[in-house]
């Protein structure tokens, strides 16, 4: 890391002003941690805010609570009344019209309280259209009902590697009518499903076979998005009608923007989490619509780690047609390994936690939490906007124009991983891009990095540690990491 040094800023004909004391994470975003029964196992994969303000808890084990006072601040009592149990491993959970959809290993389930006690009554199967072995990784994920009423669901591969039941490894649309729509084939693990502000659908993709890193990708209808286990359903005539013929068969050893030039349905991730930088486990998803009650970072999507026990924050943008962007750290020290993310109308936001098989970072079985934003805005960098000549940041705090100009407040490297049938992958291919300069725009709020050295279908880790706000402040979290798939045409 290099920082911008005493002498450097005076010969500027700037002095920066008196450092306030540096900031912590909690500062900005406070976590409130809600008490829970002893005899209660909150394994917890899914969330819904209902209507009278309580709030639906789904678990691993198969159980959905009512928990009352979830939402206070300080917390008040908080109770808990169990509302279903003998699902399976319940990972999305949604409300509408007066029942509650749950995604479960097997099934989406519409289950309805017909007498008012807080009891679910009747379970109504809505769709069971794919298959189950037994293998412990056959996790099934759904959305939220999307615009048209739709519940997406990602269905995880058998032992996290083949697909040796029904439509393993893809994502289905599940209509109103429980109809199936199959939408997107080669999914390998998934950790969570949502839609951005747009209403388009992403999820995110854990590292193992074809996947080097961790990812967010998106769910474009028709796409394969990289692993190709689940090739074996495109013979069956309802998917045939729908996504046409099969994908070409990747080649093992490749680079993914490499293999999207020969195969035009391969949808390359939107963003790549790189391994330990950013975690291990990308898990749930959450989307700020919140009107700025979470605070500067409007559409901007979250995504936990459940390995880290942390949350991250992720800025999307389109270019040529293609989702891209960068990730950036957030919030760390969740009690247990965060899995569902989910906001509240109050511009909370609620963090179910987990590590059961899995391992977190964060000590505890399980865990419900809320992040809560404290009003105050941290010193970080907003959006990261690639130009056809480098990159645009713009920053949440005016920024002092001597160190964000001077190029030696910068480090970027780039790195990509190999596209292969095995395990994981290394960082490959590395480059050292040179800027070459840092305009301040007029705003106070911008710089253009001009680099040489842009590099398709790599990750583009970019460090500003000598970059000041105009009191002084260091950046909360220095670092970002940009997934790079197109360059604008000038």
């Amino acid at each position: 890391m290099r920082f911008l040094s005493f002498l450097s800023v005076l010969a500027m004909g700037t002095l920066l002003p008196a450092q306030e004391n540096p900031s912590t994470e909690a500062d900005y975003y406070r976590l409130l941690t809600l008490p829970i029964p002893e005899e209660l196992v909150l394994e917890i994969g899914g969330m819904e805010l209902l209507p009278d303000g309580k709030l639906a808890v789904a678990t691993r084990r198969g159980d959905i609570y009512l928990v009352n006072n979830a939402l206070t601040d300080p917390i008040e009592k908080v109770t808990y009344q169990l509302y279903a149990e003998g699902l399976h491993e319940i990972l999305g959970l949604d409300f509408k019209n007066g029942s509650l959809y749950a995604t479960h290993r097997c099934e989406v389930t519409k289950l309805t309280d017909e007498d008012g006690d807080g009891q679910a009554d009747l379970f109504d199967t809505v769709s069971a259209a794919w298959g189950i072995t037994g293998d412990y990784h056959e996790y099934a994920f759904g959305s939220d009902f999307d615009a048209e009423g739709n519940i997406w669901v990602v269905l995880c591969l058998t032992g996290s590697f083949s697909s040796e039941a029904k439509y393993r490894g893809w994502c289905l649309r599940i209509t109103p009518e429980g109809h199936v729509i199959p939408t997107c084939s080669g999914i390998r693990s998934p950790g969570g499903i949502e839609s951005n502000h747009k209403g388009e659908m992403f999820f995110t993709e854990n590292q193992g076979p074809w996947n080097g890193m961790c990812a967010l990708k998106h769910l474009k209808p028709g796409g394969f998005v990289g692993h190709p286990a689940g090739f074996r359903w495109y013979d069956l005539p309802e998917v045939a009608n729908v996504m046409g013929p099969k994908p070409l068969e990747p080649e093992s050893g490749s680079r993914i923007h490499i293999q999207c030039e020969r195969i035009p349905e391969l949808v390359p991730p939107a963003i790549l989490f790189p391994y330990k930088k950013m975690g291990q486990s990308a898990s749930g998803i959450a989307c700020d619509e919140s009107d700025g009650k979470f605070g500067p970072f409007a559409h901007q999507m979250f995504v936990g780690d459940q390995s880290a026990s942390t949350v991250m924050r992720v800025y999307l943008e389109e270019v040529n047609g293609v989702y891209q962007g960068a990730c950036f750290p957030f919030r760390e020290g969740f009690a247990s390994g965060t899995l569902p993310l989910e906001m509240m109308p109050d511009g909370t936001m609620m963090v179910g936690g987990t590590n059961r098989g899995w391992g977190s970072r964060g000590p505890a079985p399980f865990s419900l939490e809320r992040l809560i934003w404290t009003g105050k805005v941290p010193f970080e960098i907003h959006e990261m906007h690639i130009q056809p000549d480098g990159f645009e940041l713009t920053f949440t705090q005016s920024i002092d124009a001597a160190t964000a100009a001077d190029v030696a407040s910068y480090t970027i490297e780039t790195y990509t991983n190999i596209y292969q049938a095995s395990y994981g992958s290394p960082e490959v291919d590395h480059t050292a891009p040179q800027i070459n300069k840092a305009i301040v725009g007029d705003d106070r709020k911008s710089v253009r990095l001009i680099i040489d050295g842009l590099q398709i279908g790599h990750v583009h880790e970019l460090h500003a540690d000598g970059v000041r706000s105009s009191k002084g402040l260091p950046l909360l979290h220095p670092a970002a990491y940009y997934t790079l798939n197109q360059i604008p045409i000038k």
